[in-house]
């Protein structure tokens, strides 16, 4: 279920917002997803206004397999 925060303090810039929730690298994918559950949030421009409430989307889950490659052979 998506959160929703409320901004506060100083303008930021969404990828600031995502990076504090998320994590840098993971704030990157999340992107798109935030600014699909935030419909208008775009034409606020680069810096979002304090008191700007946000939806931000569910941390995506962890796939349980991975492929390990071998440096050896």
């Amino acid at each position: 279920m998506p959160t929703r925060i409320t901004t506060r303090g100083r303008p930021l810039v969404l990828d600031e917002i995502l990076a504090a929730e998320f994590g840098a690298e993971l704030a990157r994918t999340l992107l798109t997803a935030t600014l699909d559950l935030n419909p208008g949030l775009a034409q606020l421009g680069a810096f979002i206004p304090p008191g700007t409430d946000l939806l931000l989307p569910d941390r995506p889950t962890v796939s349980a397999t991975r492929t390990v490659v071998s440096l050896y052979g």
